[in-house]
């Protein structure tokens, strides 16, 4: 029996920014199978998250490979890379990076108006975008405010509900609870990780607070 593809594959990565003396980040492998939760640890300037953009197609490596889903991602131009990221790679940044003017609901439903698979695998988008915040514990007389009147624990869950819509096989976070106390971090990780089983998505989250590494299957740290 032949074993399914890894939603992610690093092969002898290397990457350093252009012009740089040494190289910022040296990783040889790392495997993460499908619907697997990865917690990616490690002090300021280790690499997180640009390995997390190397991950995401956003970088490519000087030498070595990334495979999502089975797909080397350096034998995509930058459009299709795009594609790719847009079709199947759920995104929680850590500013949230939200769009302040538009209200709740029409940021969770963003992914939905830049992929057309988003939009099929979410069925009906307004319905699964309602679901989704309502799993995350939002309020929902808050689905007609724009972004910028939320607090910081409501915008986390939006982008939260973005990043989920419509069913990404991979979902990437960087560092999204760095604003939060320990008890509504360890809170959010769990209603995150269910929601991310629910879809059958694997999760790569960049984190600086090892406590929260418990939450997860996999644990990788990065040296300074």
């Amino acid at each position: 029996m032949v074993a399914p593809t890894p939603a992610l594959a690093v092969h002898d990565l290397e990457f350093r920014w252009a012009g740089g003396a040494s190289f910022l980040l040296r990783l040889p492998k790392l495997t993460l199978h499908r619907g697997r939760s990865l917690f990616l640890h490690g002090p300021s300037g280790s690499g997180k998250s640009t390995l997390l953009n190397l991950i995401g197609g956003v970088l490519l490596p000087t030498k070595g490979r990334v495979e999502l889903l089975g797909q080397p991602l350096c034998g995509l131009s930058a459009r299709r890379r795009d594609a790719f990221r847009a079709d199947h790679l759920g995104f929680i940044f850590q500013q949230f990076n939200l769009l302040p003017y538009l209200s709740v609901l029409d940021n969770v439903l963003l992914p939905c108006r830049f992929s057309a698979r988003r939009a099929r695998q979410a069925r009906d988008p307004q319905a699964e975008a309602r679901r989704l915040l309502g799993a995350l514990d939002l309020d929902p007389g808050l689905l007609g405010r724009p972004a910028a009147a939320l607090s910081v624990g409501q915008q986390q869950r939006v982008a939260a509900a973005r990043a989920l819509i419509g069913q990404p096989e991979i979902l990437m976070a960087d560092e999204p609870t760095s604003a939060l106390d320990a008890e509504r971090q360890a809170a959010f990780v769990t209603l995150l990780l269910s929601e991310a089983r629910r879809a059958g998505s694997s999760v790569v989250f960049v984190s600086h607070d090892i406590r929260l590494a418990s939450h997860f299957d996999q644990l990788m740290v990065l040296d300074a």
